[in-house]
């Protein structure tokens, strides 16, 4: 039964977030003329692809995560092992020939990932929910945790029911000794002209028995980001999106720099940034966020974790933080300022949120 109806996130027929998403209709438009000439790579990239053995070693310290480009990282948590929103189609796109492609190919065939705990899944937009990587992964011996209302479209793609755990937020379900919290995120939803905001969006916070780690999903800011800090956090890894950002959409994703203030809203210790280094989304150039996430994070003080995609690291001494991608000409946080608004209406003032 859909508990959708039932989530005091839904109203009127479709999930609200707590603050609307404001959009500059005009400026948005502008933006599809005026895409940055980096927003692709114009050179291979020094990815690194990891095996099986790789991904399936202890992982000592408790900790260890591998980003595989975007919003895919597989991580392991005190001996549980998560995969986040796995993608593995060329394009993020209801077509085959047509909309974002990949800058690189998957850094391991999906026959070798070892089998994870869990599969948590964020929400249904196509860089995050992926069908055809669904439907391989359907006769995984895995527990798929989704927010409300995706479950179905697992299940319509051959993922047994029973496998399946919808949660609201603030609802968790525990796998083994790992507790798996929905945490609640600023977005939206829909796949299609006519499913918008029928599904709920959402974050995780993974909390082993030694360890934590959050998981953004999409997300712009919001003042809920300090209440998951209070009531889950310290975070020994926070995973947060950075990148595919405009100021004609500030409330849709966070951006660079709020992507660090959400870091310390969350009350996290090393800074993954993701959404970012495998799609081009938005207009500004690739290396863009990565670039803006670094300035932000030197000023404040906040460590940063740098891997190459496909790079596994562990949280004991220092994450990895060699520059691996091209210096390319970007935009300052001051040149194209990502700013939020509240009320739908007036911006965040910079500092406006703890």
């Amino acid at each position: 039964m859909d508990r959708s109806p039932q989530s005091s996130q839904w109203r009127d027929g479709r999930f609200r977030n707590p603050q609307p998403l404001w959009n500059d209709t005009r400026g948005m438009l502008g933006a599809m003329f005026r895409r940055d000439p980096n927003a692709s790579p114009q050179a291979e990239l020094p990815v690194v692809h990891p095996t099986r053995a790789d991904l399936a070693a202890e992982a000592p310290p408790g900790l260890r995560a591998t980003w595989l480009g975007h919003s895919t990282v597989y991580l392991d948590v005190d001996g549980t092992r998560i995969l986040t929103d796995p993608v593995w189609g060329k394009r993020a796109s209801p077509l085959g020939w047509a909309g974002p492609k990949r800058f690189y190919a998957p850094l391991i065939a999906l026959d070798e990932v070892p089998v994870p705990q869990v599969v948590a899944i964020s929400h249904d937009h196509y860089d995050h929910l992926d069908e055809g990587t669904l439907r391989r992964l359907k006769d995984w011996d895995t527990r798929f945790v989704v927010p409300l209302g995706v479950g179905a479209r697992l299940i319509r793609w051959g993922v047994p029911a029973g496998r399946v755990t919808e949660l609201d937020w603030w609802e968790s379900v525990r796998v083994g000794e790992l507790e798996v919290v929905l945490v609640p995120a600023r977005h939206a939803s829909g796949r299609g002209l006519r499913d918008k905001d029928k599904t709920l969006w959402g974050g995780f916070a993974f909390l082993g028995p030694r360890h934590r780690a959050y998981f953004s999903g999409d997300t712009g800011m919001f003042p809920g980001l300090a209440d998951i800090g209070e009531r889950l956090g310290p975070f020994d890894l926070a995973m947060i999106e950075a990148g595919a950002y405009n100021p004609a959409w500030p409330d849709w994703h966070l951006g660079p720099e709020q992507a660090v203030q959400a870091h310390r809203m969350v009350r996290g210790r090393v800074l993954l940034p993701i959404h970012w280094g495998l799609f081009n989304l938005a207009a500004h150039g690739w290396t863009e966020p990565v670039e803006r996430v670094l300035a932000a994070a030197d000023q404040v003080g906040v460590t940063v974790a740098l891997p190459r995609p496909g790079e596994g690291f562990e949280l004991s001494g220092e994450p990895p933080s060699r520059r691996w991608w091209p210096a390319l000409p970007w935009k300052t946080g001051a040149e194209v300022p990502i700013r939020a608004t509240l009320d739908g209406r007036q911006p965040i003032a910079e500092g406006g949120l703890p």
